[in-house]
């Protein structure tokens, strides 16, 4: 099969895809034909050695946690699943960004009918992640609550399920994505210099004057800002773990969210049209460099996604 590789830390250059076997079939597993798969920044920080001390690659190392397509064949052990089942889920393994994958039963969830191939390969990190974080500060109706990054993969599913506990967002994100965050009833406040005192004026206009939760997936200053606003550290949550640790706040995210539960409940909320799953460009594996090209420098609204196998793949 095909499948993401790389060899030594670095730049995109260091990013192919090659030949190579799915790893042996355990009693336990499932191999899976991969219709879609996520990306994400984490994946490309792990690429270029900047998680080495938290999640140092083994080479040859494979890509990605995020899948979905059909079951085709399990192990002796396996219950839950046969061959034919459409599914989502995840790997642990750096995986998934290949045409087929294994992974263990208890890893994967139905595919909803209504769910798209795109979308469901698109959820786990990113909404896992949300669903972690934003009950890490379990937000109340009618509380105000600042995202920064708001409209990156992970915070675009997290301004939705925070309308959906009734809570009113400030987001700071760019403005080119003013419209969809109005469509979520959010405010925006535009990163950059000056963000913090725009935040502010945000927050005296439309918060009543009080910011009661922050939930940070950009990193940087704004762990920070969020304490000089008055928020508690118990209700700020931010992926930046050294941030986190210095400053006394909460940093769940995806390892906490990790759950079949969690991830089937976040299906429905998306096969329903509750919340969206928003997919910014989709690409064939073969152009993985252009596809983590497009998610580090341009700013993409939601996720980008690779389409190992596109057959009946829609975006819809």
């Amino acid at each position: 099969m095909k499948a993401g590789r790389f060899h030594r830390y670095g730049d995109l250059q260091v990013l192919g895809i090659e030949d190579v076997q799915p790893r042996p079939l355990g009693p336990l597993d499932v191999l899976v034909r991969v219709r879609a798969a996520g990306i994400n920044p984490g994946e490309a920080k792990i690429r270029t050695g900047a998680l080495h001390e938290l999640f140092p690659a083994t080479f040859p190392s494979g890509q990605g946690s995020d899948l979905a397509g059909t079951v085709t064949s399990v192990g002796a052990a396996v219950t839950d699943w046969a061959p034919g089942d459409d599914v989502l889920g995840w790997s642990w393994e750096r995986s998934s960004h290949a045409e087929y994958v294994v992974v263990p039963q208890d890893q994967l969830v139905p595919k909803p009918e209504a769910l798209p191939w795109v979308r469901a390969g698109a959820l786990y990190v990113a909404g896992t992640t949300a669903w972690a974080a934003v009950a890490a500060v379990d937000p109340r109706a009618g509380e105000t609550v600042v995202v920064s990054g708001a409209t990156g993969g992970v915070g675009s599913i997290a301004v939705q399920l925070l309308r959906l506990r009734r809570a009113h967002v400030v987001a700071v994100a760019s403005g080119r994505h003013r419209v969809w965050l109005e469509s979520q009833g959010a405010t925006l406040v535009g990163y950059g210099s000056g963000a913090a005192e725009r935040l502010r004026r945000a927050i005296e206009s439309d918060g009543g004057g009080k910011a009661h939760a922050f939930l940070d997936f950009h990193g940087g200053e704004y762990p920070r800002t969020a304490l000089d606003l008055g928020v508690p550290p118990r209700r700020i949550n931010t992926l930046d773990y050294g941030a986190a640790a210095a400053l006394g706040t909460r940093s769940q995210g995806n390892a906490e969210g990790t759950d079949r539960a969690v991830l089937s409940e976040l299906a429905e909320l998306a096969a329903t049209g509750r919340i969206e799953v928003p997919v910014d460009a989709t690409y064939p594996m073969t152009e993985v460099r252009a596809a983590f090209a497009h998610l580090e420098h341009d700013h993409p609204l939601g996720k980008v996604v690779l389409l190992p196998d596109n057959t009946g793949v829609t975006e819809a």
